[in-house]
């Protein structure tokens, strides 16, 4: 299937989407500190917060604490920016919603129905969980709906919750027909988890049961080709990055900039990349104090060095450091400033 290209600006509402690449919401990582990492690269036309447990943010409401670091720089932060939310009660998903947008003043809520974390889903009855209740998934996108009005409510999904009950087909129709402003399909199941290939064929398919909203692609774009043979191939109004974006926020900026035939940035060298995660590093620290801020960076910095030659001493190195310190010490020695090389054959 030929698409027109380049792919045009969408709308979520009244909210345009320009360029159409959204930044994935991926719990444990797109926190204020990475959103900002992708903004000063530039590129993505929707950022997300991490996913944010609606009845643990209750509780702190009602109990008059700190709000989740999981909101953290979202009052303050640029616009446009969605928060994804969770949970399987109508009532709290509403509250919540209605909070998000009176008192944060966001600009899409996005409901997740797609995670396939066990404790999201068996222990709380949430997530790609409620794909098997189409019927409890109308009541929460429709009371959200309602609650958050005027600002656009969005779903994500998954394809189904195994490779033997897929019905994206049909939750799509629930979801519109609840009055979601579009739909993102990450296009795996959930027993798949992150395993094999997303079935990008059967997120296009998913468009012709759609009368009105956006389509949006997730799974497996990890390169600005990508991005382009997704539009070129696929009936998706938008495409959403998620965990190649993790080490590589300029992912973005590369993928807007071949959209628009334009010659795409080379990545950032490999001192400029470590320069990158030092930026970061200082964002989270900031943030939440040496220590804990250090512990924090780690799973980051793995990112930032993964696929360069040296990248396993240098994770085994900084999955143990708890100061500034040490951290610098070992970006300064392990980190990787090499291109991964492929292994001489023995002659």
């Amino acid at each position: 299937m030929s698409r027109p290209f380049p792919p045009p600006a969408f709308k979520i509402g009244d909210l345009v989407v320009d360029p159409p690449v959204l930044q994935a919401p991926m719990a444990g990582f797109t926190n204020a500190a990475f959103r900002q990492m992708v903004r000063e690269y530039g590129g993505a036309g929707l950022i997300a917060t991490e996913m944010v447990n609606a009845r643990g943010f209750q509780w702190m409401d009602e109990h008059t604490t700190e709000h989740p670091d999981r909101l953290w720089g979202v009052a303050e932060e640029a616009r446009p920016l969605a928060v994804q939310i969770w949970d399987n009660d109508p009532e709290t998903m509403a509250k919540v919603g209605r909070r998000l947008v009176e008192e944060y003043q966001v600009s899409v809520v996005d409901i997740n129905f797609g995670c396939p974390v066990r404790q999201v889903t068996e222990k709380a009855h949430s997530g790609s969980y409620l794909l098997r209740t189409p019927e409890r998934m109308f009541q929460i996108i429709s009371k959200l709906v309602k609650a958050c009005a005027p600002t656009p409510v969005t779903a994500k999904i998954r394809l189904g919750c195994s490779p033997e009950s897929i019905n994206c087909n049909d939750i799509a129709q629930v979801v519109e027909e609840a009055g979601a402003a579009a739909l993102t399909v990450h296009g795996r199941t959930a027993k798949d988890m992150f395993r094999g290939h997303a079935d990008w064929d059967r997120i296009s398919e998913i468009k012709s049961h759609l009368k009105n909203i956006p389509l949006i692609g997730n799974g497996d774009l990890d390169s600005a080709e990508k991005v382009v043979h997704a539009f070129k191939t696929y009936d998706v109004d938008g495409v959403m990055i998620a965990r190649a974006c993790l080490g590589r926020p300029w992912l973005f900026a590369q993928a807007a900039a071949a959209l628009q035939g334009q010659p795409v940035p080379p990545d950032p060298s490999l001192a400029e990349q470590r320069d990158c995660m030092l930026h970061h590093y200082t964002l989270v620290k900031d943030r939440f104090g040496e220590e804990k801020g250090t512990v924090l960076m780690r799973k980051f910095a793995c990112c930032y060095a993964q696929g360069k030659y040296g990248a396993r001493m240098f994770r085994t190195h900084v999955a143990k450091v708890s100061t500034a310190e040490e951290f610098y010490h070992v970006v300064d020695e392990y980190f990787p400033l090499t291109v991964k090389e492929k292994p001489v054959s023995a002659q």
